[in-house]
C-alpha cells in the first residue's frame, strides 16, 4: 500500500505539491480572517465579464462534465473509465454525507440581514441549505487528480490544479459558498481521490488486457 501511494504521488507530483502550498495559504487565510471578512472581499471583486465567465466556468464542477469525461473515456479504456466514474462516486458520497451531517446554511441564509451589501450574479438560482463542503469543488478536484494521474504528459497536472481552483472560486463568487466550503471540498475530492485511485488501480484485474481496452480501441 505504502508503494502504491507513494507512486500514485508521484505521477500527480505537479497537481500534488503546489496544492499542497496552496492548501497551506488557505488554512492561514482561515486562521487570520473571519468567515465575513473573506466573503465580503470577493463579493465586492465583480465584474460583467467575470459574471459571464465564471456562471459558465462554474459548470466543470457539475454532473454534465462527469457525463462527458466519462463517455469519452469509455471510448478508450475501461480502467480509466472505471478509475473516474467509481472516483467521483467515492468522493460523490463522502461529500452528500458531510452535507447532511453539517446542515450549513448558504451565505444568502446566513447573511439574510444583510442582502443588500452582497452582489449576486444575475440570473443565478442562488441555494440556501447544504453549504459545507461545495460539492463543485469537490467534483473538480476529482476531476483534476484523476486526469493528473491518468495524462501521459504529467505537466498538465498544473493546468489540472488551477481550473479546478478556478471552479472553486466560482462558487465563492457566484454566493453560492464561503471559502471554508471550498478549502474542504479541495481536500475531500483531492485527498479521497488519491485514496481510492491507490487502492483500486492496485487490484490485479486492472492490469488486465481486456480493461485496457474501449470501445473503439478493442485491441
Amino acid at each position: 500500500m505504502n508503494t502504491r501511494i507513494t507512486d500514485v504521488l508521484h505521477q500527480i507530483r505537479l497537481f500534488f505539491v503546489p496544492y499542497l502550498m496552496v492548501l497551506i495559504c488557505c488554512l492561514v487565510i482561515k486562521l487570520t480572517y473571519t468567515r465575513e471578512e473573506i466573503y465580503f472581499s470577493v463579493n465586492k471583486l465583480h465584474d460583467l465579464w467575470a459574471d459571464v465567465f465564471f456562471t459558465y466556468l462554474t459548470d466543470l464542477g457539475a454532473w454534465m462534465m462527469v457525463t462527458t469525461l466519462s463517455v469519452i473515456f469509455l471510448m478508450f479504456s475501461y480502467r480509466k473509465t472505471l478509475l473516474l466514474v467509481s472516483s467521483f462516486a467515492f468522493t460523490g458520497i463522502l461529500v452528500q454525507i458531510a452535507k447532511n451531517i453539517f446542515h450549513a446554511p448558504r451565505p444568502k441564509v446566513y447573511f439574510a440581514s444583510q442582502l443588500n451589501k452582497i452582489y449576486f450574479v444575475q440570473g443565478i438560482h442562488i441555494n440556501t441549505t447544504n453549504s459545507f463542503p461545495s460539492g463543485h469543488t469537490v467534483t473538480a478536484f476529482t476531476a483534476a487528480v484523476i486526469l493528473s494521474y491518468l495524462a501521459i504528459n504529467k505537466r498538465l497536472g498544473f493546468i489540472y490544479l488551477l481550473i479546478a481552483m478556478s471552479v472553486a472560486y466560482s462558487r465563492m463568487y457566484l454566493s453560492q459558498h464561503f471559502f471554508e466550503d471550498v478549502t474542504a471540498g479541495s481536500i475531500i475530492g483531492t485527498i479521497g481521490t488519491i485514496i481510492w485511485i491507490t487502492w483500486l488501480d492496485g487490484r490485479p484485474f486492472m492490469k488486465s488486457e481486456k480493461w485496457n481496452r474501449g470501445l473503439l480501441r478493442r485491441k
